[in-house]
């Protein structure tokens, strides 16, 4: 996914307003991401099963690598409604394999690949936003989504909130909040002590255990563990709207016909992204920095009435 190394985003002007001003560095909170990351997590999904039950939990440890390049110039966004703004972003290609489980080739499996772009937003008069950042992504099961959220920078190592995989009843409309206890649905195949021929083989779990199910975020607790971290900046996107001072609009997912189905359907629609990217700078006791990305996804996928968490966690180090 390298760009050419002629191309500069290069806009006409086409707006009288001045143009605003911007940071030193034009990507702002998303500075840091340029390069390769890589690392290990955890990745848990409820997949529709079509046969004797509705569902199967796939659990897989996972190898990643995410390569963030930026964008070179002004992304010139033009405006009716009030003046041209300009973005600045950057491309980036997530690979993602199954630690546990060989492909053909006998090197571990891939299970995801997703190309998309990062931008930041300048505040805005029409809608009356702050400035955010957006996560453009695309997934080759057929769907693309548009995630935009705030960010903020803290002087010390973050805390996870506890994440859970539980499905629940299709909420209409969607919210960013937690679906009350009393509407989750438990199912056996969350319980690794119980058998199952409707969760992932025994010998492809090594390294799974219950309280990574229980707690998918326990991972990224575990990743920080010992380290001296002295900043973190926090992307927090969505693909709906949260509460103040996040976007006031926007945001959404995409989905081909497959997966919207049609009578009884649909087949798995991705209705709902959450996600959450911690960029944290760790000093080494010789005073050494370095960088460390980690983040915490939950998407729902709607199938049989049920909206169907699936959550994928990863601790990446820069190169």
């Amino acid at each position: 996914m390298e760009l050419s190394k002629d191309f500069v985003f290069t806009g006409v002007p086409v707006s009288t307003a001045p143009k605003p001003l911007v940071a030193t560095n034009p990507l702002g909170p998303l500075a840091l991401l340029p390069g390769t990351w890589t690392g290990t997590g955890f990745n848990q999904i409820w997949r529709p099963f079509h046969g004797s039950q509705d569902r199967f939990l796939e659990l897989n440890r996972t190898i990643e690598t995410i390569q963030f390049e930026e964008i070179p110039g002004d992304i010139p966004n033009r405006g009716f409604l009030q003046a041209d703004i300009a973005l600045h972003g950057i491309t980036y290609l997530q690979q993602i394999q199954d630690a546990n489980v060989k492909g053909p080739n006998g090197k571990p499996a891939g299970i995801h690949i997703e190309p998309g772009i990062w931008v930041t937003v300048p505040a805005t008069q029409n809608p009356n936003d702050p400035s955010t950042v957006a996560r453009l992504a695309n997934i080759p099961h057929g769907t693309s989504l548009v995630a935009q959220g705030t960010a903020q920078t803290i002087t010390h190592a973050p805390t996870f909130p506890p994440a859970n995989i539980t499905p629940f009843p299709i909420r209409v409309p969607p919210s960013t909040l937690p679906p009350p206890p009393s509407t989750l649905i438990h199912f056996p195949e969350s319980n690794l002590s119980t058998p199952s021929n409707f969760r992932t083989p025994p010998a492809d779990l090594v390294g799974i255990t219950q309280a990574m199910v229980d707690n998918p975020n326990s991972v990224l607790a575990a990743g920080i563990a010992g380290k001296n971290i002295i900043q973190t900046t926090i992307l927090q996107v969505s693909t709906i709207l949260r509460a103040p001072p996040a976007p006031t609009s926007g945001g959404g997912t995409g989905n081909i016909a497959f997966l919207a189905g049609t009578t009884g359907g649909p087949n798995a629609v991705t209705a709902q992204v959450d996600a959450t990217f911690w960029i944290e700078t760790i000093k080494a006791p010789n005073g050494t920095l370095s960088h460390q990305l980690q983040y915490s996804q939950s998407v729902l996928l709607n199938f049989n009435t049920l909206s169907w968490p699936h959550v994928t966690v990863a601790t990446l180090l820069k190169h």
